[in-house]
C-alpha cells in the first residue's frame, strides 16, 4: 500500500457495503450523508496535535440562583 492510501483494501470494501446499507436504511439525503460522513470520521486518521492543552471554555451562568445569605446584624457596643 503507498503512502497516500490512508484507508486499508478490506475498510474500504466495509466502508461501501455500509454506505449501500445506508443509503437503503435512510431516505433523508441529509441524514444519509451525515451517517456517511461519521462512517469515514471513524476510519481516516486524525491529526495529532502536541504540546496544546485543550481548552475549555467556562460560560458565566446568569440566571443561576444565587447562594442565600444570612442576614448581617449590627453588633452594639456594650460598656
Amino acid at each position: 500500500m503507498s503512502k497516500n492510501n490512508t484507508i486499508k483494501k478490506s475498510d474500504k470494501k466495509f466502508i461501501r457495503r455500509e454506505k449501500a446499507r445506508i443509503r437503503g436504511l435512510f431516505l433523508d439525503v441529509k441524514k444519509q450523508e451525515e451517517m456517511i460522513s461519521e462512517l469515514y470520521r471513524k476510519f481516516l486518521p486524525q491529526p495529532k496535535v502536541e504540546g496544546v492543552a485543550e481548552v475549555v471554555k467556562i460560560e458565566k451562568v446568569k440566571d443561576a440562583p444565587k447562594e442565600d445569605k444570612k442576614p448581617k446584624t449590627k453588633k452594639t457596643k456594650t460598656k
